[in-house]
């Protein structure tokens, strides 16, 4: 790696991190992702190398939901083509395919297209009635039809079918309360499942006794099949009395609606039958496979900053916590290479993956990626040589049109001069309007990809 001298201009680190941004969400395109899955052979249908003979099967359903469901649906189409009998996925607002995109796929399926955009991450009716036609189109089954399932990152929200008694509104006000609590994807899911009639191992259920195929982007720490959108394909490992401790940890159960409470009291004292489990005989005739994930973005970000010239280390893909407290270790990790040269001597690229969390107190505007690069600003206040930068790899942190942010120690400074307090602003939780003040935000569109977040951390 050459060593740069006192002589030479210095590089535009910004830019940099947003070329190791790019590469990154190209490593998880989704669609290429589940190409690299499947495959077909004449009559031969192999997924991740297992066959399936299509001359043995009647129908081939598609089904799913997710921030990447069109692309991954798009792929599974070029690749089973003209054996598709139908075809329905929700995907959020805004993230369906392109014109030319939806023409190239109509002409690779054999049957009608349904995208059903929908709410996220709140869900809407749109959700639910795409739901009610997926399981619609799993009435009748048997067990020569084949059901392929393509599941990615937001599908908890974009399929929601919500269990007997409890209606939509229900499902909306706890998503609200859970989402300002603080609490984890793996918590929410917690509850979710056991409110709905597809979540966690339900729709392995309506798929009875077909086939089943899930195909899953993951946007959950570690991957745990149970929690990426709630695990509709696979055993649930929580119980009723889990998903009570979740609303208690967060003094919610007297604050959720009144039908929601009931429910979840019933199956904690018995009278209503949990998620099916390990061992339930209904997961016999499924295969659930990940083909995406956020240590792949994670491994190919390190990449990418080693061509760019930097040292670059790979710290976790489990990164969780409160994104205010993460941004501070962000901030140490940077000043320790400036003054020390470790992990890594400058130039140098630290990147970590996973979820964080923000416990909202303020009524401004922003996500947990763009709060922790507000943190993060403050914390590396009057340094010189540090950045931190962080991505939602879906393109939407929380519910704004930015995905992260890049500051560094001349950040609050200067949002200072242009008369803001940035530390007011984190109070509000008001993230978004200070980064886009100051025009450090991070916007990339809908990327049509989602496996979790990424954190990276530059001295120079």
């Amino acid at each position: 790696m050459a060593s740069q001298t006192s002589e030479d201009p210095l590089p535009d680190y910004r830019e940099i991190v947003r070329r190791i941004m790019a590469a990154a969400l190209d490593a998880v395109d989704p669609e290429r992702a589940v190409l690299n899955a499947i495959r077909r052979e004449g009559d031969t249908l192999y997924i991740s190398g297992r066959p399936y003979d299509l001359a043995e099967i009647d129908r081939v359903i598609l089904v799913g939901g997710g921030k990447a469901g069109a692309p991954m649906a798009k792929a599974v189409a070029a690749v089973v083509g003209d054996r598709l009998h139908s075809c329905v996925v929700n995907v959020k607002d805004g993230y369906t395919l392109s014109k030319q995109q939806a023409a190239e796929m109509a002409e690779q399926a054999s049957c009608p297209v349904r995208f059903i955009e929908a709410g996220h991450p709140t869900p809407n009716e749109a959700g639910v009635e795409g739901a009610r036609l997926m399981a619609d189109s799993l009435q009748g089954v048997t067990d020569r039809d084949l059901v392929l399932c393509v599941i990615s990152g937001g599908g908890s929200a974009l399929i929601s079918l919500p269990a007997e008694g409890i209606a939509l509104g229900d499902i909306q006000a706890l998503t609200d309360l859970l989402l300002r609590s603080g609490a984890t994807i793996n918590e929410m899911n917690t509850v979710r499942k056991h409110l709905s009639a597809i979540k966690g191992g339900g729709l392995a259920r309506l798929a009875q006794p077909a086939r089943l195929v899930a195909l899953l982007l993951s946007d959950v720490v570690g991957n745990p099949l149970d929690v990426i959108a709630s695990g509709p394909t696979v055993p649930d490992t929580t119980t009723f009395a889990d998903a009570g401790d979740v609303l208690a940890k967060y003094d919610l159960t007297d604050r959720v609606p009144e039908p929601v409470r009931r429910r979840l009291q019933a199956g904690m004292a018995g009278r209503i039958a949990d998620t099916p489990k390990p061992g339930d005989p209904i997961f016999d005739r499924v295969q659930t496979l990940v083909v995406g994930s956020n240590d792949i973005a994670a491994a190919r970000a390190v990449e990418q900053a080693r061509q760019e010239g930097l040292h670059s280390l790979l710290l976790t893909t489990y990164l969780e916590g409160e994104a205010r407290e993460v941004a501070k270790v962000a901030a140490a990790l940077a000043k320790e290479m400036v003054m020390s040269g470790q992990p890594l001597a400058r130039p140098a690229c630290l990147v970590a993956g996973g979820e964080t969390t923000v416990t909202i107190r303020g009524e401004g505007k922003g996500g947990r990626n763009q709060e922790l690069a507000l943190a993060a600003a403050l914390a590396l206040e009057g340094w010189d040589g540090v950045l931190v930068a962080t991505l939602a790899t879906d393109g939407t942190d929380g519910p704004t049109d930015g995905a992260g942010g890049i500051v560094d120690g001349d950040s609050a400074a200067r949002a200072r001069d242009l008369g803001l307090d940035p530390a007011a602003y984190l109070r509000n939780n008001d993230s978004y309007h200070l980064l886009q003040k100051t025009g450090e935000l991070v916007i990339t569109g809908p990327t049509n990809t989602n496996v979790n977040d990424l954190l990276f951390i530059v001295a120079y």
